[in-house]
């Protein structure tokens, strides 16, 4: 479609960046359901295992690859699939992974053996690889306006944050009223509309000088991607062990063999001189240190809040509905008040609220500390609230237009491997905490003051066998030493939190208000508009 520019402006001057027309924020809201579906899906298995377990009986093993799966597909598959949509076109790849993500729901939910769900979650996990790169992208092509692309950007990180938020309270709804494979089932009307709908409402957008796919750099990618999670979690769930420490060397291997293949490649899976745009490294750099705290602390306070207040999984996602909204409000203010303030101002400034908001959480005690910690969460939700959706738009709007996918991709793919490192390194430090100041009472049977030495989890299970004064003294004791580890998660977390304010001032200083910010490619904002021939004509998506 196009139309007629009679607008006049002095010779030479800069054409203005064009506006989105109601078609662009149409199919804006099109693509934040899918946004919103993926972390849903991350979130509410943890709550459907229980139910799962009970219908299908699979082993301890078994639990874990089907509650690790999808994640561990999703961060393997990003960088290849962002790639992917820069040389076959974002659209075609998003509505692609669309369709595969409906039928794998539907194989999910009406799974009727252990490996039949495993193999569901593993294609749910490939098929959500596709969305946020493309996603990204699309959203690079659809708002070329920089107000109206902090905008977008505002309104696409809510839909993360409230997937996050909303996929608890929404999988325990559906758990207490249908059977467990019903949280599947929300991806069928959400993908159906944007097969339906995208077509029609989303721009086709490629690289026209891609090249070829390298399927050597894709095997690479996934062998140095896939161990290196792998490892990180088991590290999390089992501490120091040989297998989890060889998965992580294994991972680091293929990575640099992986990126040198790129150095030499004409058409790389993943272009290294990316990294070289200031910006965008150091908006990357803030997206893993954010994820690295969020995941880690996110972790620590949930098991608190069930391990040490007795709250349920729903009780707990209904508790940290009002600071988690209070995160979705600053989240969106914050792109706003950047459009007027240099960003590395705004981030910065964020990131010591939200370190004063961890030296609240080291106060948390562990008999009256539910009220501290959600005034904790709350102070760093808002500090960090401006990092979320801030960090994307920097990303992508420092990106050429024709590496938008890649960009997207590896924008994902640092927020994945953050969350991953923060549940592992902040998880030992929490843990190794614990088991520095839990006190086993003596006559507890060795095994079982082993099992209760071990994790807070284990002393619970423990001191319900035991009962009578050793039971309730290991009970105390232990909640004691998870509390302190939680502290000390805390301490650190301030620490993060203040290097991340370093990075966004010295990384971001020289970027300008995102207002008067011009994308790669386009022309500022408010740019005059250039003297057009009569009846000359410009594109308009």
């Amino acid at each position: 479609m196009t139309t007629v520019d009679g607008q006049a402006g002095a010779p030479g001057a800069p054409a203005a960046a064009p506006r989105a027309s109601w078609r662009e924020w149409l199919g804006l809201a099109v693509i934040c359901l899918p946004t919103m579906l993926t972390t849903v899906d991350l979130n509410v298995m943890f709550l459907a295992l229980p139910h799962v377990t009970a219908d299908l009986g699979p082993s301890s093993t078994e639990q874990l690859w089907i509650s690790d799966i999808y994640g561990f597909m999703i961060a393997g598959f990003l960088v290849t699939m962002g790639t992917l949509g820069d040389r076959i076109g974002r659209k075609k790849v998003l509505l692609f992974g669309g369709a595969a993500f409906l039928a794998a729901s539907l194989l999910a939910a009406f799974a009727t053996s252990t490996v039949v769900l495993i193999v569901a979650r593993a294609l749910l996990g490939v098929a959500g690889a596709t969305l946020i790169p493309s996603i990204l992208a699309l959203l690079r092509s659809m708002f070329k306006n920089p107000k109206q692309m902090g905008a977008a950007m505002g309104l696409w990180g809510t839909s993360l944050m409230a997937g996050v938020v909303l996929g608890p309270v929404i999988g325990g709804l559906m758990l207490g009223a249908f059977w467990w494979g019903s949280i599947f089932l929300l991806a069928v009307p959400i993908m159906a509309l944007l097969l339906l709908a995208g077509p029609a409402l989303l721009p086709e957008a490629k690289d026209p000088n891609a090249g070829r796919l390298d399927l050597f750099s894709v095997a690479l990618s996934l062998l140095a991607i896939l161990p290196f999670v792998y490892g990180l979690k088991e590290l999390a769930r089992e501490g120091w062990a040989v297998l989890p420490v060889v998965s992580l060397v294994a991972g680091v291997v293929f990575l640099v063999v992986f990126l040198r293949r790129q150095a030499r490649l004409a058409h790389p899976l993943l272009d290294l001189s990316l990294f070289k745009i200031r910006a965008l490294s150091a908006a990357l750099m803030l997206a893993l240190l954010i994820a690295f705290v969020m995941g880690g602390a996110g972790l620590m306070a949930s098991l608190y809040m069930q391990m040490v207040e007795g709250l349920s999984p729903v009780r707990v996602g209904t508790l940290l509905l009002i600071p988690s909204v209070v995160m979705i409000v600053v989240g969106n203010l914050a792109p706003a008040i950047a459009r007027k303030v240099r960003p590395a101002f705004v981030l910065a400034t964020g990131s010591v609220i939200a370190a004063i908001g961890m030296v609240v959480l080291t106060q948390v005690d562990s008999t009256a500390g539910l009220t501290t910690l959600l005034v904790g969460l709350g102070v760093v939700y808002v500090g960090g609230a401006s990092v979320g959706p801030m960090t994307p738009f920097l990303v992508m709007s420092s990106t050429p237009p024709e590496k938008a996918g890649s960009a997207g991709s590896l924008s994902s793919a640092v927020g994945e491997l953050g969350v991953a490192l923060g549940v592992a390194i902040l998880g030992l430090i929490g843990t190794a905490t614990y088991r520095g100041a839990v006190t086993v009472p003596g006559e507890l049977p060795a095994e079982a003051a082993g099992t209760a030495g071990e994790s807070i989890a284990g002393a619970t299970v423990v001191a319900e066998q035991v009962g009578g004064p050793a039971g309730a003294a290991l009970l105390e004791s232990a909640r004691e030493a998870f509390t302190s580890g939680l502290n000390n998660v805390a301490v650190v977390c301030i620490f993060v939190f203040l290097g991340l304010a370093v990075v966004a001032f010295v990384g971001l200083r020289h970027v300008p208000a995102l207002g008067d910010m011009p994308m790669p490619g386009m022309p500022p904002a408010d740019a005059a508009p250039t003297e057009e021939a009569p009846g000359s004509v410009q594109p308009v998506h």
